[in-house]
């Protein structure tokens, strides 16, 4: 029988971190799967799901352990594993004067229509030709059967009249 584990972890990012991770997991007889990893503020956080063979488990969390003088690192069950099927997904891309309270804006009008954030990522960059910063916002989304899309649209573009909002159906 299989076990899943979530990891997250935070460090102050140097070389090799990544190869330190993955040398424990494959010698534990663990499987990447799937991981989300960014260097922020001179800092390496991530998340990262496994899979292993439940008799190896306890010995890949205890590897894992290991790793506290490099890595802040919490590591949790899950319950199953992922879905064959994913549920129907929409790309939401967003563009706007940076200010504060975006994130909180934007995820109220989701949450609200019961709009699920499977994957989010966020940056600040200067704008062309000008020297305001823009907030720009990328976002894999669950969105339940039978929402009205131009509604959700019109709802997210209404938080501010420079928000440019773009939702895109990923075919699966």
């Amino acid at each position: 029988m299989k076990s899943f584990l979530v990891l997250t972890l935070i460090g102050n990012d140097q070389p090799g971190l990544v190869e330190s991770l993955a040398r424990i997991v494959a010698s534990h007889h663990g499987n990447w799967l799937e991981s989300n990893m960014s260097r922020l503020a001179g800092k390496f956080a991530g998340i990262l799901r496994v899979s292993v063979d439940e008799q190896h488990a306890d010995n890949l969390i205890a590897a894992l352990d290991g790793l506290s003088p490099l890595l802040k690192l919490v590591v949790e069950r899950s319950a199953h594993a992922e879905p064959d099927q994913v549920p129907q997904q929409w790309r939401l891309s967003l563009v706007t004067n940076d200010r504060p309270g975006i994130i909180r804006d934007v995820s109220g009008v989701l949450a609200r229509q019961l709009v699920n954030v499977d994957d989010l990522q966020t940056e600040c960059a200067p704008a062309p030709m000008s020297s305001d910063i823009l907030f720009k916002a990328s976002a894999v989304l669950q969105i339940p059967a039978g929402l009205n899309i131009e509604a959700l649209r019109a709802q997210l573009e209404s938080l501010a009249d420079d928000l440019i909002v773009d939702l895109i159906l990923i075919s699966g």
